[in-house]
């Protein structure tokens, strides 16, 4: 999901790490720089972040996506991490003026950042991830994600799972996007069990994407009421749904990354944002001379699944793994997806 829907991932690695300012972030990157150099090509990435790497598996696959880059044009990476709206700004300035081949950004905070600087250095490239410009420029490419797919899968789980008959969510807000996160997970369950019944709770209030008191509260609103299978898009949130459905002895699902190690037992599966490959497929694309697009990525590209769907799933700690039979119907549904005879609707979609 968006950045913010990370915070949930971030907020240990902020307590227990440095938290890097631009300065000490250039720094860093300079000698990575300087590491990486050695035989190279010429060629060049830099990777900006919009918070410190830390045990952030969603940047760290970013950061996998600039490295692979990197080693397959025999060239070099550098990576800038941010930790506020200062720093962004200033570790993109220091992209900038180092010129690599491609700069690419993560999450929608660089949106207008980028497009200042795009008008200003029309011979930089841009790829921004997870996000766009609201204008089209010629240097800015942008890869996004139909997050919406892997939620219809995580809710056809559900359905399958729930023995209640009642799947739900709490969403950080009621609007469009969010509802990528909602809509399909009940879709998904029904078109599995048609008698599902379905509920949505919204986090609101003054910070919707850091209240996990309020999202554990909307959580135990649908567990009072039955439902036992809860598709948790709260951003830092998540963990007080996941909270709230272990003490209930209920389901949980997450978002991003494996989220399944926070709540052993709990959580079933979570809906996976592949940043590594939109990193590497996006600057690709660019290299070979396709640029000011966007690039969509679901199911079909490889940007999109699920922890279950994986290879090691085996070892994710997610209770799914125990449910073969489920992911071999899972897996059919996603087939039918990737080839198109299944069409997932986008709430998000004008």
């Amino acid at each position: 999901m968006h950045r913010r829907h990370r915070r949930s991932l971030q907020l240990t690695a902020l307590a227990a790490g440095t938290v890097l300012l631009a300065t000490a972030c250039n720094a860093a990157a300079k000698k990575d720089d300087a590491s990486a150099s050695a035989g190279s090509s010429g060629t060049s990435f830099t990777l900006v972040t919009p918070d410190p790497v830390g045990q952030n598996e969603f940047l760290k696959l970013a950061v996998d996506g600039v490295e692979a880059a990197a080693k397959q044009h025999d060239g070099t990476q550098k990576v800038y991490q941010s930790s506020d709206t200062a720093s962004q700004q200033q570790n993109v300035q220091a992209a900038v003026d180092a010129a690599p081949d491609v700069i690419v950004l993560v999450g929608f905070e660089f949106a207008d950042i980028v497009a200042q600087q795009a008008e200003k250095n029309p011979k930089q490239q841009f790829l921004i991830i997870d996000a766009c410009t609201t204008k089209t420029f010629a240097n800015v490419s942008c890869a996004v994600f139909r997050e919406h797919e892997g939620v219809y899968l995580a809710g056809a789980e559900a359905g399958l799972l729930s023995k209640s008959g009642k799947v739900g969510a709490v969403d950080v807000l009621d609007t469009p996007q969010f509802r990528r996160y909602s809509d399909p997970f009940a879709a998904g369950a029904k078109k599995v069990a048609a008698k599902t019944e379905s509920s949505t709770r919204f986090v609101g209030g003054q910070s919707p994407f850091d209240d996990s008191a309020r999202a554990k509260e909307q959580a135990n609103t649908l567990l009072s009421k039955g439902y036992d299978h809860i598709m948790a898009a709260a951003a830092a949130g998540n963990y007080g749904v996941f909270e709230a459905a272990k003490a209930k002895g209920a389901f949980a699902y997450g978002v991003d990354v494996n989220q399944c190690t926070a709540a052993p037992g709990t959580v079933v599966d979570n809906v996976i944002k592949r940043t590594d490959v939109a990193v590497k497929d996006g600057i690709e694309t660019v290299l070979d001379g396709t640029t000011g697009t966007t690039v969509s990525y679901g199911l079909k590209e490889g940007g999109i699944s699920l922890t279950g769907l994986e290879d090691d799933v085996d070892s994710s700690q997610c209770v799914i793994a125990d449910h073969k039979d489920v992911l071999t119907k899972v897996k059919a549904l996603r087939d039918q997806i990737v080839s198109g005879e299944l069409k997932v609707d986008d709430p998000a979609a004008g």
